[in-house]
């Protein structure tokens, strides 16, 4: 997958603006004051030593499922972390590397979330919201991972302090994107991140986007299955 100049201007000049559309903070005053700090003194080191800062640092991990094994136990023991970055620099040497996802055997999830949230339902970020779930044919979900992926770490989705983060699960007749949210209460926020990644993927409009919170998906333990369809 061919890397350009182009899209590494995107995440760099996006980062600059992200703060347009992140209205929605769960954290008291006080945790967010010590957040914010923690993230000015990261991103003026990084500044400090030439590079371009992400809002957020964020990780890739990479979960190759057990066929037949569905305890969360085991799910959990596979989860591996593969990489983390905060800049725009360190993305792009990360993602360079990363396999394809044509290559990836299934099934196989690869996540990217924000640093200190584990792509677990559990998760104390993760346990009251949802996501939004898109299912792809296998030859396009490379393309559509890759410009979420963009959109995700350059900020440019709406209420992007509600993002947890993204996964691709690759099965073996298709492959689901799906983006994860804080708050699965929030009407709003969860219709306009909707209409947020329909507009960065340009997704079509035969493609069908479906919410679940992630009590449902621990009540029945089950990520993709009795979904609620909202176009």
């Amino acid at each position: 997958m061919e890397i350009t100049e182009k899209k590494e201007a995107e995440i760099n000049n996006s980062s600059k603006d992200s703060n347009n559309n992140n209205n929605n903070n769960e954290f008291t005053d006080s945790d967010n004051n010590s957040i914010n700090k923690e993230v000015e003194e990261r991103q003026a080191r990084e500044l400090k030593a030439g590079l371009h800062p992400l809002k957020h640092k964020y990780v890739f991990w990479y979960t190759r499922r057990t066929p037949g094994v569905r305890t969360q136990t085991a799910y959990e023991d596979n989860i591996k972390k593969i990489v983390d970055f905060s800049t725009v620099e360190g993305f792009w040497v990360c993602y360079c590397h990363l396999a394809r996802p044509s290559t990836l055997p299934s099934p196989t999830d690869l996540h990217l979330f924000k640093e200190g949230i584990r792509p677990l339902w559990e998760d104390s970020a993760n346990c009251n919201g949802g996501k939004w779930i898109i299912r792809f044919k296998k030859v396009v979900s490379g393309r559509f991972w890759e410009d979420l992926v963009l959109a995700l770490v350059g900020d440019q989705l709406d209420y992007g302090d509600n993002i947890c983060g993204a996964v691709l699960s690759i099965r073996f007749n298709e492959d689901i994107l799906s983006v994860w949210n804080r708050n699965a209460s929030d009407h709003q926020a969860v219709m306009a991140l909707r209409d947020s990644i329909k507009r960065h993927l340009k997704l079509p409009h035969s493609y069908v986007m479906e919410y679940k919170p992630h009590d449902a998906s621990l009540r029945d333990n089950s990520s993709y299955r009795n979904t609620w369809l909202r176009g």
